[in-house]
């Protein structure tokens, strides 16, 4: 016997909770650095950086405090990515309406356009690797999306 046919299959490792957290970290894990890569080629900010933009265009002007809960930093971390995406002119700061205490930071054309750029690329990638699966494939994963979502939004 070889020692290709001597590894363990996904399907495998998977019968158990903690062999499919493996697989599913790891499956997770490498999507993503595919979807990194194929980032539009004029998109210089870092991925993080457009969390940034992806949140303020999904929930509106947000405050520092809330984008950095909402990313899971720091306010002092979340401050020096609002600064680097405010000197390049995708986002702005305006005063809270009720709390003068509080900046609101605000998506702007030039943010919004590089977001959907870089957001339709991606998908367009993803739709197409999507198109090469079975419909058996597609229709897993159509039901795993929500359970995906639900499992990257608990705390």
């Amino acid at each position: 016997m070889s020692y290709a046919n001597e590894m363990p299959t996904v399907e495998r490792v998977a019968r158990s909770d903690t062999g499919l957290a493996s697989e599913l970290r790891l499956s997770v894990m490498r999507l993503r650095r595919r979807l990194a890569n194929e980032r539009h080629p004029d998109n210089e900010l870092s991925m993080n950086a457009m969390a940034v933009l992806g949140a303020l265009y999904r929930s509106g002007d947000l405050t520092i405090g809330e984008l950095a809960a909402h990313e899971r930093v720091q306010p002092p971390s979340m401050t020096r990515t609002v600064n680097c995406l405010e000197d390049g002119g995708f986002v702005t700061r305006r005063a809270h309406d009720t709390d003068g205490r509080q900046v609101l930071v605000t998506l702007t054309e030039p943010g919004r356009t590089t977001l959907l750029a870089d957001r339709d690329r991606r998908d367009e990638w993803l739709a197409q690797r999507l198109r090469g699966l079975t419909a058996d494939e597609r229709a897993i994963l159509r039901r795993a999306a929500p359970v995906l979502q639900r499992l990257a939004q608990k705390d």
